[in-house]
């Protein structure tokens, strides 16, 4: 199993020039990814631009968003960005994508967030599309350059359409920020409903949860405040922060027993240290 660190763009108020630098040093330091986590309506660091930034940082580390919420966006406008990152950071995007759930963050006038669903299933065929180089929709011109990919394609969700969507039109499955044990029934949904699709082999696994070392009172304060709208999940996020050495090895381990292909740790602070603080004790 790979193991991950998310970047702390969605960090209250982060200090966004860390952006870069925490890249450079969690590949340095030997992770396999780079995540994001983002929202509009949040005083955070847009998950695009922290990982064109990350990009830019790095030559060899996975970069992921998990999970960006597409439907608030035009998909022609996403799927120009996404390939876009994917160009610059040579080949190394995978794009997970949610519908979104907090009103808040639909700022796009016709974007908000009735029938994001059916926009969504839209939004999966225009990206295809125009990262196959097909012409703009009204436009003579392709979106892209020449010799770009199919940008691989993760959902996140717990809900019958987005495994549905996760089957029919992506590469795997991001479970929520919750521990293992409620994780596994997430996995295993997944995996029935790849094998109900009729799909080859197993779909890609992703968890993510998040740690605080150095300051674990504002890293939980921090990832409260950042679930905040979202009722009981809040609790279930905040309850399963890691904040010490035994808590990270027993997850690490638990997910591998689960058949998860990655693990993607969050922080809670934008301290540069916890990436050393975190690598010491799962890498």
């Amino acid at each position: 199993m790979r193991i991950g660190i998310g970047l702390p763009n969605q960090v209250r108020d982060v200090h966004a020039p860390v952006i870069p630098a925490w890249a450079r040093r969690a590949e340095e330091a030997g992770f396999a990814t780079l995540g994001t986590a983002g929202r509009v309506a949040y005083p955070g660091v847009m998950d695009t631009v922290a990982l064109a930034a990350a990009a830019g940082a790095t030559t060899t580390i996975g970069l992921l968003s998990q999970v960006l919420l597409a439907t608030t966006w035009p998909g022609a406008l996403l799927a120009k960005e996404a390939a876009s990152i994917d160009g610059v950071s040579g080949g190394r995007l995978t794009l997970g994508i949610g519908v979104g759930i907090r009103e808040d963050d639909f700022v796009v006038p016709g974007h908000g967030p009735r029938d994001r669903g059916a926009r969504m299933d839209r939004d999966l065929a225009t990206y295809r599309s125009m990262w196959a180089g097909e012409p703009v929709p009204g436009s003579p011109n392709p979106a892209v350059p020449a010799g770009g990919r199919q940008v691989p394609l993760l959902f996140g969700a717990m809900t019958p359409a987005a495994y549905r969507r996760m089957a029919e039109s992506s590469d795997g499955y991001i479970a929520g920020s919750v521990p293992a044990a409620l994780a596994s029934g997430a996995f295993d949904a997944a995996r029935a409903a790849w094998q109900a699709a009729g799909r080859v082999g197993q779909p890609r696994l992703v968890a993510h949860n998040y740690f605080a070392l150095g300051d674990p009172g504002r890293g939980r304060a921090n990832i409260a405040d950042y679930y905040a709208a979202t009722a009981e999940y809040q609790d279930i996020v905040v309850d399963n922060v890691h904040t010490d050495a035994g808590s990270l090895r027993d997850t690490v381990q638990q997910f591998e027993a689960l058949g998860a292909d990655e693990l993607i740790l969050g922080p809670g602070t934008d301290d540069l240290d916890e990436i050393t603080r975190l690598a010491d004790i799962v890498l």
